[in-house]
């Protein structure tokens, strides 16, 4: 895939349902009793992963356009699937159905592609095994794929070393079939879309500053739930329109949650202007992100602030090399153990498009190139088939001089299907 740089961008743009709500919406509807209907779901290749998960699991699952019905089951609705289960690319599917699998009347195997068998799955097999869960690393090296033996469970309090919500919410969820009370507390508060959305469909869940905890064997009950526009989805806009000289953008229904929108802290921190406007914050907080050019500048990004950014921080790296000055990113290791290392990817990339940038243990240091009018040269970008990566470099090559060829380009299916018409949608002809 090609690309070259804009004069400007102008427009307005709905991105797709958020990832993270899409996912947990098919879950909780398939241990809920009755129907769940979710409109503005995201047919990404992630969630579409979670659909057919649970439909080996005997979920009955209906999809049209970007709704779908989940006819639920109830707590012990589940049966034995025929097959493998397959989460694909998804590590969400593969941790979030991990806590659930591990107190069903029966076993499963559970894996994924190449990039989910090298994924870090100890972070959830060793707090399931203390509730009692039997999970075994096939490969035996703590990733997929996972066997996992149902068992009886009893509830426990960890404590985890890493701010996840994929690990909060396994550990939660299997919380749900335990004996007695489930209790996660994170060193800081990662995303609480697991808690908001359980408690909407009527589990006994409470939260105290970065704890959470849940009483087991409630009554779940079908829910109707529109999906916010994700803001994981909205930076690559957010970042295009404070770049690109002239531009003006409107992305409409970005949900807003304080434990999602450390874009939007960071961008107003480097210079960026972005309002919102028609803000709701009835349930899941949404707002329209008005975005229009900002010079930027350098920052520190760090500590409780990465947890609310963390899929951000390649795109936030593009900004850092437009930007005049300094850019620190530190405490974010996480970035090792994504779909790729986002650590060395970022800076492999960024280096070949004439960037200063250097990789440290947990972050990167990046000495903008915001004295340039154009920052970025034309080259030739390995995305690893990582799609926040190939978004992020699209986003680049708006500013580079030259052509830009990102190679596997095509992985953005994974969360944004119609990505690249959507970019192509604002972008101001010669």
């Amino acid at each position: 895939m090609k690309f070259h740089h804009a004069k400007r961008l102008k427009g307005e743009i709905t991105v797709p349902g958020d990832k993270s709500i899409s996912h947990r919406a098919v879950m909780f509807g398939a241990l809920s009793e009755g129907k769940t209907e979710v409109s503005n779901f995201l047919q990404g290749a992630d969630c579409l992963s979670t659909i057919d998960c649970f439909r080996r699991l005997g979920i009955e699952i209906a999809c049209r356009d970007h709704t779908i019905t989940i006819c639920g089951k109830g707590l012990d609705g589940l049966s034995a699937p025929s097959r493998i289960l397959d989460a694909g690319n998804s590590g969400t599917t593969t941790r979030l159905i991990s806590g659930i699998l591990s107190a069903q009347p029966f076993t499963t195997t559970l894996t994924g592609d190449a990039s989910i068998q090298k994924r870090p799955m100890k972070r959830i097999i060793e707090p399931l095994s203390m509730m009692g869960a039997n999970i075994e690393s096939l490969s035996g090296n703590g990733c997929a794929p996972l066997r996992i033996k149902g068992a009886p469970l009893h509830g426990i309090h960890y404590r985890s070393k890493v701010a996840s919500a994929q690990v909060k919410s396994a550990i939660l969820l299997a919380g749900l079939y335990a004996e007695g009370e489930t209790a996660v507390t994170e060193p800081v508060l990662s995303r609480n879309h697991s808690e908001l959305m359980l408690r909407a469909f009527g589990a006994d869940i409470r939260s105290e500053g970065a704890t959470a905890v849940i009483s087991p064997r409630p009554r779940l009950t079908g829910q109707k739930i529109r999906v916010p526009g994700d803001i994981s989805s909205a930076a690559y806009f957010i970042a295009a329109g404070l770049l690109v000289p002239g531009s003006d953008i409107l992305i409409r229904n970005v949900g807003i949650n304080p434990t999602r929108d450390g874009i939007l802290k960071a961008a107003r921190a480097m210079g960026g202007r972005i309002f919102l406007l028609n803000e709701n914050y009835e349930g899941e907080p949404t707002a329209d992100l008005h975005v229009t050019y900002s010079p930027l500048h350098g920052t520190v990004i760090e500590g409780g602030m990465i947890p609310t950014l963390i899929d951000e921080l390649p795109i936030i790296a593009v900004m850092a090399a437009a930007a005049s000055g300094t850019t620190i990113i530190r405490d974010a290791a996480e970035l090792k153990v994504k779909e790729s290392n986002r650590i060395d990817v970022m800076v492999r990339n960024l280096s070949a498009m004439g960037c200063s940038i250097t990789g440290t243990e947990d972050g990167m240091v990046i000495e903008g190139n915001g004295s340039s009018e154009l920052p970025f040269k034309g080259t030739v970008i390995d995305s690893f088939a990582d799609h926040r990566i190939a978004m992020s470099f699209a986003i680049a090559s708006l500013l580079a001089d030259g052509e830009t060829e990102i190679k596997g380009g095509e992985c953005v299916s994974i969360s944004y299907p119609g990505f690249y018409a959507d970019l192509e949608s604002l972008v101001e002809a010669e």
